[in-house]
């Protein structure tokens, strides 16, 4: 009895590990993620919330998907050094991570998923090292790519040529990844995805 107790306060007090997912706007990674999450609770994978700036789209909700600040707010706590990283995509538009809710989750055991873009998640693997894990979620070309945004209808054609354009910017980033996942055939890349992050946390 008392070797399961010691057992179960091991575990207990084992810092959770870190996984980066990171990828051009409409590779999937969002879609990976979830399946991840739903699919494999064994895993023990809870979302790292960020901070954005833009105004939230459909059915988000805030402290669900994001925290939704002004970007007023936002320099605020940037002045602080609150952030565990954060980017000005476009002007006025952040996104950020905070430092002090990663931490609690942390602490607490969760292994804690970050769903960040290239820089961000560059950013936070150089802060953990070896106790991050990053995948970087590829599309199988620019044209694909160009086709699933397209189809999702929420921009604009001049919206998705500046997101094309960041893209293939983004997708320089590729080898500074620990891994990357080329998403052509979803259940391939999901598969493989959860085969890299078992292994990360079998290690």
């Amino acid at each position: 009895m008392k070797k399961q107790n010691k057992m179960k306060n091991a575990k207990a007090s084992r810092k959770g590990a870190f996984i980066i997912v990171s990828a051009p706007s409409g590779s999937g990674k969002s879609t990976i993620i979830k399946w991840l999450m739903d699919n494999h609770p064994e895993l023990n994978l809870y979302f790292s919330v960020s901070c954005t700036s833009r105004a939230p789209r459909g059915n988000e909700q805030n402290g669900v998907e994001y925290f939704f600040i002004s970007p007023e707010e936002f320099r605020e706590r940037i002045a602080k050094d609150e952030f565990l990283e954060y980017e000005e995509v476009y002007e006025d538009r952040f996104y950020g991570t905070l430092k002090a809710q990663v931490e609690r989750q942390a602490e607490s055991g969760q292994n804690v998923v970050f769903d960040v873009d290239v820089k961000g998640g560059c950013n936070i693997k150089k802060y953990y090292g070896d106790r991050a894990l990053s995948l970087f979620i590829q599309p199988p070309s620019v044209e694909e790519l160009r086709r699933r945004l397209t189809n999702r209808g929420t921009d604009s054609p001049e919206v998705i040529e500046d997101r094309l354009a960041k893209a293939e910017y983004e997708m320089t980033f590729a080898p500074q990844f620990d891994h990357v996942v080329v998403n052509d055939v979803l259940e391939v890349a999901e598969a493989e995805a959860l085969e890299i992050v078992q292994r990360f946390l079998e290690a």
